[in-house]
């Protein structure tokens, strides 16, 4: 374990004058967003939870949260990643958090990430479920043969497809939630109005230890994978300028969902899929639309999650690796469908947050030490 915290390369100068390609910086701001939306967000499941069923000061008070400090993340994390050359992406743990407590992060991260995956499946089988009156096996399964497939192919490939689905998925997302809010206006302040008297899941007791809470567990999902990623960024700008733009697209995306959530929370408050009860309204193609829209979202992030625990264990590519691969897949299709998703996304995203503060905390430290020792020198 030790080895992975002493493996670094300097960057050079010339890495830092190349030409910043905004190209990239779209790919890798669109990596990060499209590792994010997920069947919790895609589904409007997790902004319910997290924004929507706190009123105003969830949707705002958790959106700026969320901004600033998932922003900073994925700078941090990519800027890191970049600068330590980590061998195993799970090096990353151990930078910030010493051998011990690095130790922990690293194998709570992977059950964690791996149970995320799970997530998804049962994301798959509720929208197979809900909307096309299919079994949730059909979905999950599907789901899970797809994903292994796309990991099998490694790191570079599965950048250049999530990279680019994830923008136009969080575009349709905006238009959704705009929609929901321009439907009745007046159904904003409503939705605060009624809030108390709705049987809501919640994932905390209030909109800021919600707002930590969701930053925790996204920390715990990007940090092996922006790391990793960080070692092919090619210059600090393509990390920096990647980082801001996805994390600020991103949370811009769940204020304006969970604007279009709060308009119309005596029809979304109990549902499943609270994104297909808004399609809904706009004719039955659309909610067909979006339904495939639900699914790409949650094949965007399942991808990296399951990439993310095979690539713990062995190297990318390798044949370890993809039998790994085969494998995880299978018994997280198993997991995804016992539970309901509803159930599954509060207690596994909640939980995992809590920890993931703890971790967001040895961050900040460690970057103040890191910028104070940059000045002395």
């Amino acid at each position: 374990m030790a080895d992975d915290t002493s493996t670094s390369a300097p960057s050079t100068d010339l890495k830092s004058a190349e030409k910043t390609s905004v190209l990239r910086v779209i790919t890798y701001a669109g990596a990060i967003i499209a590792f994010l939306i997920g069947s919790g967000f895609a589904t409007g499941q997790e902004i319910l939870q997290y924004y929507a069923s706190y009123g105003y000061w969830g949707v705002f008070g958790t959106g700026l949260i969320v901004l600033v400090l998932i922003s900073y993340v994925a700078v941090e994390f990519f800027l890191t990643g970049r600068r330590e050359q980590f061998e195993k992406p799970s090096g990353v743990f151990y930078y910030y958090c010493g051998k011990y407590l690095g130790t922990f992060f690293d194998f709570f991260s992977i059950l964690f990430v791996f149970l995320s995956f799970t997530v998804m499946i049962a994301g798959a089988g509720a929208v197979f479920e809900e909307h096309y009156g299919l079994s949730k096996f059909i979905g999950g399964i599907a789901l899970a043969v797809v994903v292994s497939l796309t990991v099998w192919f490694g790191l570079s490939s599965l950048v250049d497809v999530i990279g680019k689905i994830g923008p136009v998925i969080v575009v349709i997302a905006i238009a959704l939630g705009i929609f929901g809010i321009l439907r009745d206006p007046d159904g904003i302040s409503t939705g605060n109005t009624i809030l108390p008297n709705l049987d809501v899941t919640q994932a905390s007791s209030n909109w800021f230890l919600s707002g930590l809470s969701y930053v925790g567990f996204c920390m715990l999902w990007l940090a092996a994978f922006l790391a990793a990623l960080g070692k092919t960024v090619k210059n600090r700008r393509e990390a920096t300028a990647g980082g801001l733009l996805g994390g600020v697209l991103f949370s811009v995306a769940c204020m304006v969902v969970g604007l279009g959530l709060l308009a119309n929370m005596s029809r979304v408050f109990d549902s499943e899929i609270p994104m297909l009860v808004l399609a809904g309204d706009l004719g039955p193609w659309v909610a067909a639309v979006i339904s495939v829209m639900i699914l790409a979202g949650i094949y965007t992030t399942a991808i990296p999650l399951l990439w993310t625990v095979s690539a713990r264990f062995f190297d990318d590519k390798t044949k370890k690796f993809k039998y790994l691969t085969i494998a995880l897949a299978a018994l997280g299709t198993i997991i995804g469908l016992v539970l309901p998703f509803s159930q599954m996304v509060n207690v596994v995203y909640v939980i995992n947050g809590y920890v993931g503060i703890v971790l967001l905390a040895l961050m900040l430290v460690k970057t103040i030490r890191h910028l104070t020792s940059r000045k002395k020198s």
